[in-house]
């Protein structure tokens, strides 16, 4: 991993300032007024390894904070920040595949709960293309009896695990608040995997882009367009296993580095970096290593580009782009 966050530093010597800041100095403060900073809370896919947990990113702009998804294991990342689960003021989803859901019902009940870790005190604020509703309507059925629990025997207030949900169904503004901006954007995962969105994200001057799951899509060419950070997914495996008609389904939904390349290329961020790392091993077989992906993005790109880690940190400002670790293991 620390070769990984050497790679980092020489990829975006060009840009960006790429700082050590002791994780425990930025755990919890809210980001600068002028700073938009975003850190990978889950890098990986459904694969259940504590290296990468699955895919969820943290947004915080000045005071702030937003999620885009939650994967496994967002509420132990949060918590790694010294983030009560009861700051998040919105959860964007891109899709309902299970890997980016699986942690919505941890966030949101956990969240409620008063120690420090939860502290939630209005409802929770669900974002996502249709079916965000029906989701969540399911959770509260599914949870009604802890609810019911948590009320009676702790006398926990209603407020706290209510929930409100705004849904859309076409590109556009779908939230905007106190200078921080959110455009989502339709991709393609494929035409039984509707709806997919991605999201950019715009605040004091500094625009992000984060793809969700998709095939080679024009909308994160076009909405990803000279952003400070391109954030997107990819999909790597050995020749050997795309014999395999399981893998060839699932490749059918993703890009590969190569394609990402091309995506990155025609869309110049000042940085492009990888998350949602799908790189599928057997036993016979080894997973893709990060210097292949690296590699054979090269075929296709030849700017900043940076490997994502879980808890590693993008700090956007007018100086650059600050790369550092956040939390701790």
């Amino acid at each position: 991993m620390d070769r990984l966050w050497r790679i980092a530093a020489r990829a975006c010597a060009i840009l960006c300032i790429v700082a050590g800041y002791p994780p425990a100095a930025t755990a919890q403060d809210s980001a600068s007024p002028d700073v938009l900073r975003v850190t990978l809370l889950g890098t990986g896919a459904p694969d259940p390894t504590v290296d990468r947990f699955s895919v969820s990113t943290l947004i915080e702009a000045g005071h702030q904070k937003i999620l885009i998804d939650a994967g496994r294991g967002v509420t132990m990342r949060l918590s790694q920040l010294n983030i009560p689960l009861g700051k998040i003021e919105a959860l964007f989803l891109t899709q309902y595949h299970s890997d980016h859901t699986v942690g919505v019902p941890d966030l949101w009940l956990t969240g409620w709960l008063p120690p420090p870790f939860g502290q939630r005190r209005s409802p929770f604020h669900v974002i996502g293309p249709t079916g965000a509703a029906e989701l969540m309507t399911n959770l509260e059925r599914a949870y009604a009896a802890d609810i019911r629990i948590r009320m009676a025997d702790q006398k926990l207030s209603r407020e706290g695990v209510d929930v409100k949900v705004d849904e859309f169904s076409k590109d556009g503004t779908v939230y905007e608040n106190d200078g921080l901006r959110v455009t989502a954007f339709e991709v393609n995962q494929g035409e039984a995997v509707k709806p997919a969105y991605g999201y950019r994200i715009d605040y004091a001057g500094h625009a992000v882009l984060v793809s969700g799951d998709t095939k080679m899509n024009e909308n994160v060419v076009k909405y990803g367009t000279g952003t400070d950070l391109l954030v997107h997914e990819v999909f790597a495996v050995k020749p050997e296993l795309m014999r395999s008609t399981a893998i060839q389904r699932i490749a059918a939904h993703h890009v590969t580095p190569q394609q990402a390349g091309v995506i990155f290329t025609r869309a110049h961020p000042r940085l492009a970096v990888y998350t949602h790392l799908s790189l599928i091993g057997s036993p016979t077989v080894p997973s893709v290593t990060t210097d292949e992906i690296v590699s054979q993005t090269r075929e296709t790109y030849g700017g900043p580009l940076v490997i994502g880690e879980d808890l590693m940190a993008f700090e956007i400002s007018a100086k650059g782009i600050a790369i550092y670790r956040r939390g701790s293991h």
